[in-house]
């Protein structure tokens, strides 16, 4: 038996809650989330005492101590000086709910460091499997060995990479049932009673600086994690939120999506005729909206064929200026040998980050299982996501935030068709407008490694900011790797993008 751990910090916040009727608490907006921060403080503290026999699983995920979760060294990777940690985190104990974490300190100094939040998009992709082992992480596979990416985050930061929600790679859940219906709100709620819980084993961090990140539909996950964290920081600060940054987020479906035409236009991908009826008969977005009504029009069906045909499925949307990995779009079992690259960027690193992961030996020392699945995943297979939260703006929600004094950077890879700089551009610059911030730095070039990294613009003395990463694809970490930690770097310390050499 293990000593139980005292109250956690939590259950003092839950029961000034709950100093308030009844019935007005549990209409409040913040009701459900309360229901479950009850529910996980208590059997946190409750049954961190019991010890499983049955699982293994459960004995390490529901340990209090981080010591469980360090990783002693992960196979093939070459020898370093910081700290890693993974394994659960439990967001219901009832129905045995838990997301996985990979979590890197910095290089030097963690003490001093802050702590970043990272999450992927999808929904339904993994941060571990695209952020930390394609991205930003410290590590990327080759081979049978993983080799240093010399532009790793944990340079600047403490960098926690979260599979979310319950579903995607190792995140699991006993009740097959919680992978239906899932949508942004559960998300966002169990995101904050993920983090709620992992400074429970890691108390360090709790008054750290803390900034959340994150691509693509994270542009959702984001801004509403942060909407729960301000409104519980109203009452008691639980989290010492500094700011946010959103890469190639979709944050408004019409602007984002519609923009795709003239992007693809832009670039040769579509003829003059094709770009014509893809903004006058039928847009991206009324395509989207009507495929995931099951109500696909004769119109839009026709219009999407001639985009499709041209656009050529050996060009990746995400990055028109890749080369495609061949295997990954004609074979999901490698038949093919993709060939030879002389570019730096690894163009089938998806391929081998998917055939890492699903090593035995890689998954004992992260402490993982699959459970409920065969093979890990990039993107779950098993996750019935409410996929038209999609057309639920969040740019408002991101206007708030701006307002409550949390900085906010939105960044584009400027090569993404997928959800186009234009897009992204036009929301920020719409937003500053509504909230009055006068632009503080004019549209302007900034460098990064002796060359243009892009180009930027702030509004409001840093309150909102814009920026370009040259020659980046939707994930621009990956494509563009040191201009996106110059980036990154700056927007830790709240300083302007380098504008000279």
């Amino acid at each position: 038996m293990r000593i139980a751990p005292p109250p956690p910090p939590i259950l003092s916040y839950i029961f000034s809650l709950l100093q308030k009727p009844l019935l007005t608490l549990l209409s409040s907006e913040m009701g459900a989330v309360v229901i479950k921060l009850i529910a996980l403080a208590l059997t946190t503290h409750i049954c961190f005492s019991i010890t499983s026999s049955s699982s293994s699983l459960y004995s390490v995920s529901a340990s209090v101590s981080a010591s469980d979760d360090r990783i002693t060294e992960l196979p093939g990777q070459p020898r370093v000086s910081f700290q890693q940690f993974s394994g659960y985190v439990f967001v219901d104990h009832n129905n045995e709910r838990a997301l996985f974490y990979y979590f890197v300190e910095a290089e030097t100094d963690p003490a001093s460091k802050p702590l970043v939040l990272w999450l992927n998009g999808g929904p339904g992709c993994s941060s571990l499997g695209v952020g930390a082992f394609s991205e930003n992480g410290p590590f990327r596979p080759s081979g049978n060995a993983l080799v240093t990416n010399e532009f790793s985050w944990n340079k600047e930061a403490n960098v926690l990479y979260l599979e979310s929600p319950i579903g995607v790679g190792f995140s699991y859940s006993a009740n097959s049932s919680s992978y239906d219906g899932v949508n942004d709100k559960i998300t966002a709620e169990d995101n904050l009673v993920f983090l709620q819980n992992w400074f429970l084993k890691f108390p360090q961090y709790k008054d750290r600086s803390l900034f959340i990140t994150g691509e693509s539909y994270a542009g959702h996950y984001i801004p509403q994690l942060t909407e729960l964290i301000l409104q519980f920081n109203k009452k008691e600060k639980i989290f010492n939120l500094k700011g946010i940054a959103l890469g190639n987020p979709v944050l408004e479906f019409a602007t984002d999506f519609n923009s795709r035409a003239e992007f693809l236009w832009s670039h040769g991908l579509i003829s003059d005729t094709t770009f014509k009826v893809f903004t006058s008969a039928c847009n991206y977005s009324r395509y989207v909206s009507e495929y995931y009504r099951a109500s696909l029009s004769p119109i839009c069906s026709k219009v999407m064929s001639l985009v499709t045909i041209e656009t050529s499925k050996f060009v990746d949307k995400y990055d028109v200026t890749l080369d495609v990995c061949i295997s990954s779009v004609l074979s999901q079992s490698k038949a093919l040998v993709p060939q030879q690259m002389t570019d730096k960027v690894d163009v089938c690193v998806e391929d081998e980050t998917v055939n890492y992961l699903n090593r035995r030996d890689v998954q004992r020392a992260l402490h993982a299982r699959l459970l409920g699945v065969n093979r890990w995943l990039v993107c779950s297979n098993i996750l019935d996501y409410e996929l038209l939260d999609l057309e639920i703006p969040t740019i408002n929600i991101v206007g708030r935030i701006v307002e409550a004094g949390i900085p906010v950077l939105v960044y584009s890879g400027d090569q993404d068709s997928v959800i186009p700089l234009t897009g992204s551009r036009k929301l920020v610059h719409r937003l500053a407008r509504e909230l009055r911030l006068r632009t503080s730095t004019p549209y302007r070039v900034w460098f990064a490694g002796m060359q243009v990294g892009g180009w930027t613009q702030v509004y409001g003395n840093n309150k909102l900011s814009f920026a370009t990463i040259r020659g980046a694809s939707h994930e621009a970490p990956f494509s563009q790797p040191e201009r996106s930690l110059v980036l990154f770097r700056a927007f830790l310390q709240g300083k302007p993008l380098p504008q000279d050499f």
